[in-house]
């Protein structure tokens, strides 16, 4: 008999009635029996269903899974069989042999993985995750930033496959150069310096970092050394200015220098000094100044060794028994007065002195005694020769010291009176002082001139009078030294700065140096002759370009008073001096004048929003001065055909001169290039 429960086909034939009938029974039993093997087992019937295992599945990010395919025939008798797996809705890859490997992203992805057999296939459903901390990305790295200042750090965590990651940090400085907050928010410290790789996130063992650079912070004082310092009589000292921040950092500083307290004079740019011939301690003489920070040093001048001795007056003339002071002055030999304690005698007669003093007093015997009064310094001497008369001396002339002299405008000037006879002999007088014709007032008595407000050349105003006798000296009264309203630095001495290049056609002259940064290219001098030194992107052209973006940003922060806003072409009109600005171009078509008011120290500023074009020319009255006119350019300048332009152009793009064009003045410009036409010529001012 054949098991019902291993033959299940057979019996489900046998229990179809129809099949029964149309057969019969023997036929039945011989099928049944075909339908098992000699064991008594059923064989599989055709492929009818598939089965995926397992089904739906979770996979992290990156992951993987192996997939098995199950088939059924009919009855659901398993039949072995071989899939083609394929991915069909994504999430992932899946290998022939059914190992699946997930994307980077996560999801889920239904029925994506697909067996199939023949026309019988099956699906399953996946689900994608985001997988556990793999890499963290610190920002900012690098990073500058001065002492003190702070930054926000901002962590980004991944999974094995790029996910972006949620994850709690855990923040340190390891390496120095400040300290950092739970949020990740870094402090400079006060020092500094590269910290590499210090500012550390992590999380787990999954860590990240970041290096810091600390730079300097805002200036805060200058030093200037040496200090004190000590040079001799007209001798030269070089000064140097170190600037720092609060923390004591080092801080790049281009100071403006100045002498305040006497001693000698000092260039303004380079810091070199130059003592006087006064010999003395000046304390505190020495400025250097940066944005309102000042820096000071003591300077002591020091006279050379003693080389003569004068004595005045020489020759002298005086009635018997009187008394003249006599004065040594020991200089060395360089002329510079060097401080003396002379021993005084009298040597041919004619009087006594006092040793200490050099006060003479006459004898009563009238006479020239010549070389008679001497003034000793070790084994230096000097001597003046006294005539004694029995009668006073007749004065015959008066000359007044110094003269002429240049003076500025309500500053003092001492004025001394020397009286002789008619044969040259000093005789003592006290004048009277007066002033005859302007220039200022004079204190009777001492001969102290205090000068005026307004400029120019008084001739013999000072005056000394004794009796019927006068002397005069000539003062010319001058404004005082310019102070400009921008400090070029290294970009003066250029009558051309470019950014990338300078380009002349022919016949062109410039007088003075050419500097190009962080371009290098010149072209067409050969036909166009530089006469001065060409800076090609070297540190001399690097340093000029930064001093004239400090120059440019000053003129264009300069306050404008409304009433100097620029609303039409400025040709035909005349300008005082002040700042005159507009948001977009200026053109000049004509001649605009630049009157100074008297004033050589009138400054006159242009701001331009964009660009300057010309078809005209500047011509300066009463005292204005091109190298005190500045065009601020927002733009490029274009200096047209012939034009007759003055003053410092100074562009945030290009320049260009058309040809024949002349410029007195600078055309400095930051990012583009300079060029010139035919003939044209740039003259500093």
């Amino acid at each position: 008999m054949i098991s019902p429960i291993r033959c299940r086909r057979v019996s489900a034939l046998h229990r179809r009635a129809p099949f029964a009938r149309l057969f019969g029974a023997v036929a039945l039993s011989g099928l049944l029996l075909g339908a098992c093997d000699v064991h008594g087992v059923t064989d599989p019937g055709s492929l009818t269903t598939m089965v995926i295992a397992p089904n739906p599945v979770t996979v992290v990010a990156g992951g993987t899974q192996q997939f098995t395919a199950v088939g059924h025939d009919f009855d659901g008798v398993t039949v072995t069989t071989t899939a083609t797996w394929t991915v069909v809705s994504g999430g992932g890859t899946i290998t022939s042999g059914g190992l699946f490997t997930a994307g980077a992203t996560p999801g889920t992805f239904a029925n994506t993985v697909k067996a199939t057999s023949g026309s019988i296939s099956a699906t399953a459903t996946v689900t994608v995750t985001i997988g556990p901390l793999a890499s963290i990305t610190l920002t900012p790295s690098p990073l500058s930033l001065p002492v003190g200042a702070t930054q926000q750090f901002v962590p980004v965590g991944k999974d094995a496959a790029g996910n972006v990651v949620a994850f709690s940090p855990t923040w340190s400085v390891v390496a120095g150069g400040g300290t950092i907050g739970a949020s990740g928010l870094f402090t400079a410290g006060q020092v500094t310096g590269v910290f590499a790789n210090t500012v550390m996130v992590s999380s787990g063992g999954i860590s990240a970092t970041a290096s810091v650079t600390t730079t300097a912070g805002a200036l805060a004082t200058l030093v200037v050394t040496p200090n004190p310092a000590t040079t001799a009589i007209n001798g030269t000292q070089q000064f140097v200015v170190v600037g720092r921040d609060a923390g004591g950092n080092t801080v790049a500083v281009t100071p403006t220098w100045s002498v305040v307290a006497g001693g000698g004079s000092i260039n303004l740019n380079t810091g070199l000094f130059t003592a006087g011939s006064a010999a003395g301690t000046y304390t505190n003489s020495i400025r250097a100044n940066v944005g309102g920070i000042v820096g000071l040093a003591t300077v002591t001048v020091t006279g050379g060794s003693l080389a003569s001795v004068t004595v005045t007056p020489t020759p002298v003339s005086m009635q018997v028994n009187a008394a003249q002071q006599f004065t040594a002055i020991g200089r060395d030999a360089g002329g510079n007065v060097v401080a003396i304690t002379p021993v005084w005698s009298v040597v041919n007669g004619g009087g006594t002195i006092n040793a200490g003093t050099g006060l003479f007093t006459a004898g009563a015997v009238a006479g020239a005694f010549a070389n008679t009064v001497r003034a000793t310094v070790g084994a230096l001497s000097g001597n003046a020769t006294v005539t004694v008369t029995a009668s006073a001396p007749v004065l015959a002339t008066i000359t007044v010291t110094p003269n002429p002299v240049s003076v500025q405008v309500a500053t003092g000037q001492q004025f001394t009176a020397v009286g002789k006879d008619a044969g040259g002999n000093v005789i003592a007088i006290t004048p009277v002082w007066s002033i005859v014709n302007g220039g200022g007032t004079i204190n009777s008595a001492s001969g102290l001139f205090t000068a005026g407000n307004a400029a120019g050349t008084f001739v013999n105003t000072a005056t000394a009078t004794s009796g019927a006798i006068s002397g005069a000296a000539t003062v010319t009264v001058t404004f005082a030294a310019p102070t400009s309203v921008v400090n070029l630095g290294t970009a003066a001495p250029n009558g051309i700065m470019a950014g990338t290049a300078v380009t002349c056609i022919t016949g062109g002259t410039i007088a003075a140096d050419v500097s190009i940064s962080p371009g290098n290219t010149i072209t067409g001098f050969g036909p166009c002759v530089i006469t001065g030194v060409r800076h090609l992107n070297d540190a001399v052209a690097q340093q000029g370009q930064i001093d004239l973006t400090t120059a440019y940003n000053t003129l264009a922060g300069l306050p404008c008073p409304p009433g100097n806003a620029i609303v039409a072409n400025l040709g035909g009109t005349t300008k005082a001096a002040g700042v005159y600005c507009t948001a977009s171009g200026i053109s000049v078509s004509g001649t605009l004048t630049l009157d100074g008011g008297g004033d050589p120290n009138a400054t006159f500023v242009f701001q331009a929003g964009s660009s300057l074009t010309t078809a005209g020319n500047i011509v300066l009255i009463n005292g204005a001065q091109a190298r005190n006119v500045f065009w601020q350019v927002g733009s490029s300048a274009t200096i047209g055909t012939a034009s007759q332009w003055q003053g410092n152009i100074l562009a945030l793009t290009s320049i260009t001169l058309v040809d024949n064009a002349t410029l007195f003045g600078r055309a400095l410009a930051r990012n583009g290039a300079v060029t010139l036409g035919t003939n044209n010529s740039i003259t500093l001012p």
